[in-house]
């Protein structure tokens, strides 16, 4: 059961996947009761004919119900209008790109930093400690995507984009493939492809996509090889920002 106030969390989540299902536009379904929630919830209550207080309460969580099942299924209006936003090809000089990493990597951070620059992107570095931090910086700045890099101790690297299990972030999965693809020669082995919601995917507005790589001392020691690799797929990707290769091919 939704009940007011709500802030954070699954009953959340599962209130913006119902508007965003229904044309109401909550933003990527990340759990947090933002304005752009508040803006959708107080929207359909107004079309619904309830007292659109922006509150969800119990007739409101009747009637969301209640349409719902008369609305079928599919990617709802988020994940459109995501997949509108980075559907037209650029160049990386245009992008605004926020690099973090969260301990341990920070010769990484500075080495693709500065490519990404030489190649004509605005790039912010952060290292706050905190994911929501670093997305809130992200966010501030404006970002068109951000790139973490957290420290693993063994040779298992995973890099994720946020997906949950009624929305993905499209631009996100598209950059995270091409980082995959690019790292899989530089790295011990082949890294994981994930879509997951941890904190900093979640609460970021832009594509982003967290590389958890390691050994730490291996990767460290391959830091040209990996900011080269890394560079490419942002410059491919900010090409074709929905061109997604199939891992199964071939």
């Amino acid at each position: 059961m939704l009940n007011a106030p709500m802030y954070r969390g699954d009953d959340v989540a599962d209130l913006q996947r119902g508007l965003n299902r229904l044309g109401f536009d909550c933003g990527r379904p990340d759990g947090i009761f933002g304005p752009a929630a508040g803006r959708a919830l107080t929207d359909f209550q107004r079309n619904s004919g309830l007292t659109p207080d922006g509150v969800c309460g119990t007739q409101t969580v009747r009637t969301l119900r209640l349409v719902s099942r008369q609305s079928g299924t599919g990617p709802g209006v988020a994940s459109i209008r995501e997949a509108e936003a980075v559907r037209s090809p650029a160049s990386i000089g245009g992008l605004r790109i926020v690099v973090g990493q969260f301990g341990g990597l920070s010769s990484i951070a500075r080495s693709l930093s500065r490519s990404l620059r030489e190649n004509g992107a605005t790039v912010m570095s952060t290292d706050e400690y905190e994911a929501q931090a670093q997305a809130s910086a992200a966010n501030r700045f404006g970002a068109d995507a951000y790139l973490g890099f957290d420290a693993r101790t063994d040779t298992c690297s995973i890099v994720s984009y946020f997906a949950v299990p009624s929305f993905e972030s499209v631009g996100g999965r598209s950059l995270a493939t091409r980082i995959v693809d690019e790292l899989e020669p530089v790295l011990e082995s082949r890294p994981v492809l994930n879509g997951m919601r941890l904190p900093v995917l979640r609460e970021t507005r832009m594509p982003a996509v967290l590389c958890a790589v390691g050994p730490v001392r291996s990767v460290v020691d391959r830091t040209n090889l990996l900011t080269e690799a890394v560079t490419r797929a942002v410059s491919a990707w900010s090409e074709a920002p929905l061109e997604v290769s199939d891992p199964t091919a071939g």
